[in-house]
């Protein structure tokens, strides 16, 4: 399985057809539910009585033993499409329920029904436990949530133009976190342009948002479209975990599937989505055990769910503005941009970088309206036939080049060294110098951008870095790729020590009352640990960043024995 990337559709009478359906569907033998029976309760329905409903907290998994469920795909419109019946020896059940988030659909009892009610900590203890059944559970839970994406009929609806930069960044923010939605143009959609009549928005409104429950937003803040989906779990403040990770790119993914695998109790804070800079990689080849490549999105996909299989709490798009520490009970806290506070023994940081921001006048003001800084296939489609500059030297640039050039009629790499040798994989350069309407253009910089208020970016001006020479190229796509700034600003004042160029250094000698030898991934703060990207000498590179995530674990063992028992 690729994480999230299967493909469904619909045929006209509304009955869904899906690829795998054995799989997505199975049919569970007498003696497999009566292993599963000590995970559950029994529960009985009537004719019509729901058993979840979108937008509302799922109960868990039921197994159905009598009786037949309806299941119904609602977006905040109205609009009700069939998604499958399930009877006797079927499950009913997605992805979300492993955390027992919001149901994504509808089941309603057709006649009366009696089912096994297996809650979310119990079902992940059914899938641990029961190795086989476990492995055929959990592929049909990712399944299910690849067709609600696929279906194009569920969940949120933005109502507005595909070309708007909010539009994108919303699209952008739920495509990242595997959520499915769909988009109405008020230009060409009758149920669109009634809604915009309705509530009148302004030049900046746009795009509405109409929730599960009908609840209309008006070009939301990620954090605000998220709560109102159901997005991000209460926190619970009495709680202290083992550890909180911040950062759920591969190096904090890997730290959360090994640390909840072998029994601590784990939360991961992420601002916008999980994956990190690897997830918006649009085919990794170089990683062991894919030969044929994936998608960074597939990859971290595949550890998202698996952290949640082993209990870990993912809390997306949750941002951490500070860490406290030196509490007198010896544990540290979060403090998450909602004013609550999270609190753990030890903390990893796994925050990353972002891509830095060229200084180039103008700049900002086209960020999403043509300047873009990953290549996912929202920003692809828009650039459909057409040229685009493409600033960057290393993997991440290649990989987005040749991801490019499947869509734009030419992209031009512009690189500001004279060779790509010392930065990329080799692998890449002869993909890049094999494709024809790649470009590279050495020795080069962006000098300038223009283009006008409403309609986004129109021209880039280059400059040679050998002659100063100015050019200017009619584009109206930006990619940049151009080096990384680590996220730390978080760290200030807890005493973390950063080097200059603000990566957390790690391997200093343990400053505590038990002199303890220093860990290679342990910070100056004792029980504050890095790894991945935002470690000052990490190698930047998505194994490197898991492999790290899995050593850091062992360092964690050691680090809460010697101070209190793991948090049950």
């Amino acid at each position: 399985m690729t994480g999230y990337e299967f493909d469904g559709t619909d045929l006209d009478g509304g009955e869904r057809v899906y690829p795998r359906y054995d799989q997505t569907f199975p049919v569970l033998t007498p003696a497999e539910i009566e292993r599963m029976r000590r995970f559950g309760e029994i529960r009985r329905f009537a004719d019509g009585e729901m058993l979840f409903e979108t937008g509302k907290i799922g109960p868990g998994m039921f197994v159905v033993l009598s009786g037949h469920v309806a299941v119904t795909q609602r977006d905040g419109l109205g609009h009700v499409t069939p998604v499958v019946e399930q009877g006797p020896g079927q499950f009913l059940a997605e992805i979300s329920q492993l955390a027992g988030r919001v149901a994504l659909v509808d089941g309603r009892a057709d006649g009366d029904v009696e089912c096994l009610l297996i809650p979310p900590e119990r079902l992940r203890a059914l899938l641990v436990a029961e190795a086989d059944l476990g492995e055929r559970i959990m592929r049909a839970l990712i399944l299910r949530r690849v067709n609600l994406i696929q279906g194009g009929v569920g969940g949120p609806v933005l109502i507005g133009s595909a070309t708007s930069s909010d539009a994108v960044r919303l699209m952008g923010f739920l495509t990242r976190n595997g959520w499915p939605f769909h988009l109405l143009d008020p230009a060409t959609d009758r149920d669109a342009a009634d809604l915009v009549t309705r509530f009148s928005p302004g030049p900046h409104d746009l795009p509405l948002v109409v929730a599960s429950d009908g609840t209309v937003l008006r070009n939301p803040r990620e954090a605000d479209l998220a709560r109102a989906m159901g997005m991000i779990g209460k926190l619970d403040p009495a709680k202290v975990y083992d550890v909180a990770i911040v950062g759920s790119g591969p190096a904090g993914l890997s730290t959360a599937v090994y640390a909840a695998s072998e029994g601590l109790s784990v939360a991961v804070c992420d601002q916008r989505a999980f994956g990190g800079q690897a997830g918006a990689s649009a085919r990794i080849e170089n990683y062991l055990g894919f030969p044929t490549g994936i998608s960074g999105h597939a990859l971290t996909a595949r550890a998202f769910n698996q952290a949640q299989k082993f209990g870990a709490d993912i809390m997306i798009p949750v941002e951490v503005k500070s860490l406290e520490c030196g509490s007198n009970d010896g544990t540290f806290a979060l403090s998450l941009d909602d004013g609550a506070a999270l609190r753990a023994r030890a903390i990893v940081v796994a925050s990353g970088a972002r891509y830095r921001r060229p200084e180039i006048a103008n700049l900002a003001a086209y960020d999403g309206r043509g300047v873009y800084y990953w290549a996912s296939p929202i920003e692809a489609r828009l650039c459909k036939d057409q040229e685009v500059i493409l600033v960057g030297g290393g993997n991440s640039a290649g990989q987005a080049a040749v991801y490019l050039s499947t869509h734009a009629a030419r992209v031009h790499m512009v690189i500001r060294g004279g060779g790509l040798a010392a930065s990329m994989s080799r692998y890449l350069i002869e993909r890049i110098e094999s494709t024809a309407n790649i470009e590279l253009v050495f020795n080069t910089e962006v000098a300038s951008v223009d283009g006008s208020p409403d309609g986004g970016l129109e021209r880039v001006s280059l400059r040679s870095r050998l002659s100063g020479d100015d050019w200017t190229m009619d584009v109206r796509n930006l990619f940049l790729f151009v080096g990384a700034d680590p996220a730390t600003g978080w760290l200030h004042g807890c005493g973390v020590t950063l080097d200059r160029a603000g990566f957390v250094v790690t391997g200093a000698p343990a400053e505590d009352d038990r002199q303890r030898p220093a860990q290679a991934l342990e910070t100056s703060v004792p029980g504050v640990f890095a790894v991945g990207d935002v470690r000052s000498g990490s190698v930047k590179r998505v194994g490197g960043a898991i492999g790290e995530g899995a050593q850091v674990v062992a360092a964690l063992h050691g680090f809460l024995a010697d101070s209190l028992q793991p948090v049950k």
